[in-house]
């Protein structure tokens, strides 16, 4: 076999053959997070607030929906938590005496 068939045969196995592995991983295994939290449909109609909580997920989620009032002297509303286990939905609903300013659900891992 002349000389360049046997360098270029040798450039091809270099590129076939499975290179080594150039770092080990160290530390210990994390796994990636599990996937949390209720989604929930937010509604807002005058001086009321309602939420439709649904939680897809294995682990419950302990949800609060908070309505902040827009006139200084009217009371801001939080409902009371509700833990939603696997599959489990929930409606979650608060008023103000007049107008709106924002409304949120807040989670909470249980």
């Amino acid at each position: 076999m002349p000389w360049r068939s046997a360098s270029v045969l040798g450039v091809l196995g270099l590129l076939v053959w499975p290179a080594a592995p150039t770092a080990a991983v160290s530390g210990p295994y994390e796994p990636a997070p599990r996937p949390f939290g209720a989604s929930c449909s937010v509604y807002v109609e005058g001086s009321r607030a309602t939420a439709h909580c649904h939680n897809p997920y294995l682990d419950t989620d302990r949800v609060q929906l908070h309505v902040e009032c827009e006139r200084w002297w009217d009371v801001d509303a939080d409902s009371a938590p509700v833990d939603l286990g696997p599959t489990g939905r929930a409606t979650l609903a608060e008023r103000c005496w007049k107008e709106i300013r924002s409304v949120r659900v807040s989670h909470l891992r249980r």
